[in-house]
């Protein structure tokens, strides 16, 4: 998707006789967002920016093992080799010109001296020019942060939201208008701002001694001139996929889930295990006990260790165990702990996306995990298991739309009494908003807000189709044309599964946490790619023949009777 942002100067963080000024330059392609006012707890704001900013920046995905030293090894060796060549050229041309002086043109005096200063020059030249570029140039920053954070001004309250780089963690900022003093000129709505890493290491100089004013600045708008020479535009190619897992973290907040209490003490016991020990085989989950009017707990594995998170009991309705994974991401909540009065979790199911919301005085903090850090395509659709089944009505999805123009913020009650829809239609509808970037669900207040991500109308062309294996795996398992014929746990802990689908055999290794280590299939995308492309049909298929189905459910009122005990 291109996306076309346009700034008038930068973000800055100013220091003024009154204290600090933090003065954010929204997009200019935009309606116009502006809000100025005086932040009453900059260090609270300061350390849940940073917590935002590692969200933004993190990158889980695997990285190659780090060879310098052999590097090293190979680069002596080459001179080594460079010294017993460069003797034996000498040597060979020293008996060329004692046997056959006449034939040889006579080579400048000094030649090899020049050509090798000249050499040493151009590459030293460079490599310096490589290395300014790696340090200024804005496009490889972008690499870091595919797309500007993005503000909403809202009536009660301002939110900033980020997505990882890594396409696996979302984070949302929320902090009540209530948190700021001396308002002025506040117009509503959503935007860009522009954003960088000096600005993050100026949100550091934050202190409770200084005065703070806070402004999303808005004479950008009043002076919007193409030709003023602080005046920048950045055209920016979002990845697909990037857009699909924002919005796919989006659309899991508003489907219903179980609401776990977790205690700072609790959270601190996770994040203190986790940074003091690494796991080196599978499984890698944590698994949560829950038991109506127990305290919930969680199991750290592969230790087994039981971390109970709260004092507070389940108030869910029955006993089930839930399991999530990317559990190395809730580090970008360590920040938080020190100032950190209460936190939840979300939890959608096994394997599917979880949503950590921390209170920090008058702000809010919300992560958002999808089920894997990877993000992989073949796991990817695992939310479409617990989406609504049904679309909504188009005279359902007019009306939620025009609630939302004559209030941004609503309940699920309050839409029911407005649109006159059953509560399962106006889920289905808010779920499909969610998709397209409009709407977002804010968990602590407990109500939907009308909110467009992008500055452009959004679509299904857009965000791009699903994959089309993983769309004809879906089929396959459906039709139920997948035929398990060995399920098998090994006494190492891993799985081995094999199967048959229309003619196509096909084998599956899986760890503990059901990732992929092996597979082989006689079709011919395995045969052309084998899994260097992700899993062919035939193996996702099998994957998901192997794991407990849900249940079909033929309406959305049948759907959300199923999730009410949720």
């Amino acid at each position: 998707m291109q996306l076309t942002l346009a700034y008038r100067g930068h973000s800055r963080v100013s220091t003024t006789p009154a204290g600090l000024a933090v003065a954010l330059a929204p997009n200019l392609r935009r309606d116009r967002v502006s809000y100025s006012a005086i932040l009453r707890t900059p260090v609270l704001f300061r350390e849940c920016a940073g917590a935002l900013h590692d969200v933004v920046v993190s990158d889980l995905r695997f990285k190659p093992r780090d060879k310098t030293a052999y590097r090293e090894f190979a680069a002596e060796r080459m001179l080594h080799e460079h010294l017993l060549r460069q003797a034996a050229t000498t040597k060979a041309r020293a008996q060329i010109e004692n046997s056959l002086p006449e034939l040889l043109e006579a080579m400048p005096p000094g030649l090899e001296k020049r050509f090798e200063k000249l050499r040493r020059k151009y590459w030293k030249a460079r490599l310096r020019f490589s290395d300014y570029l790696t340090a200024h140039d804005p496009t490889l920053w972008r690499l870091l942060v595919p797309c500007d954070p993005v503000v909403t001004v809202a009536n009660d309250c301002l939110f900033f939201e980020g997505f990882s780089a890594d396409e696996s963690s979302y984070g949302c900022l929320t902090i009540d208008r209530d948190a700021f003093a001396d308002e002025r000129d506040v117009a509503p709505g959503t935007t860009n701002v522009d954003y960088s890493s000096s600005l993050y290491e100026h949100f550091n100089a934050m202190r409770s001694y200084r005065q703070t004013r806070f402004q999303v600045d808005p004479a950008g708008f009043e002076v919007r001139n193409e030709g003023a020479s602080d005046y920048r535009e950045e055209k920016i190619d979002l990845p697909p996929s990037w857009l699909r897992g924002f919005l796919q973290l989006q659309a899991a907040m508003t489907l219903p889930a179980r609401r776990v209490p977790v205690g700072r003490g609790g959270l601190y016991n996770i994040l203190a295990h986790l940074r003091r020990h690494r796991a080196a085989k599978s499984p890698r989950a944590l698994r949560f006990e829950l038991e109506p009017g127990r305290p919930p707990v969680v199991v750290i594995e592969p230790w087994m260790i039981r971390v109970p998170l709260a004092e507070a009991p389940y108030a869910g309705p029955k006993a089930e165990t839930i399991r999530v994974w990317g559990r190395d991401r809730l580090r970008a909540l360590a920040r938080l702990l020190p100032v950190a009065d209460s936190a939840e979790v979300h939890l959608l199911g096994t394997g599917l996306p979880s949503l950590w919301s921390v209170k920090v005085g008058p702000l809010r903090f919300l992560l958002g995990l999808s089920g894997w850090t990877a993000n992989d395509w073949s796991r990817g659709s695992a939310i479409d298991q617990i989406a609504p089944p049904v679309s909504p009505r188009e005279e359902t999805m007019t009306s939620i739309a025009s609630a939302f123009r004559a209030e941004p913020a609503l309940t699920l009650d309050r839409l029911r009494q407005v649109t006159g829809a059953p509560a399962g239609e106006i889920l289905a509808g808010l779920n499909r908003l969610a998709m397209l970037g409009q709407v977002i669900h804010d968990l602590a207040a407990n109500v939907f807000r009308w909110r467009q991500v992008m500055p452009v109308t959004l679509s299904a062309e857009v965000l791009g189709p699903e994959h089309p294996e993983t769309e004809a795996a879906r089929q396959i398992a459906a039709q139920g044309l997948m035929k398990l014929t060995r399920a098998e746990t090994r006494g190492d802990g891993l799985r081995v599964l094999e199967g048959k689908a229309v003619g196509t055999e096909c084998s599956l290794l899986l760890d503990g946490d059901g990732k992929i280590l092996r597979g082989k299939c006689s079709c011919s995308y395995f045969f052309t790619g084998g899994l260097r492309r992700g899993p062919c049909r035939h193996l996702q298929a099998l994957r998901t023949a192997a794991e407990p189905s849900a249940p079909t459910r033929a309406s959305n009122d049948a759907w959300l009777a199923a999730l009410g005990d949720r």
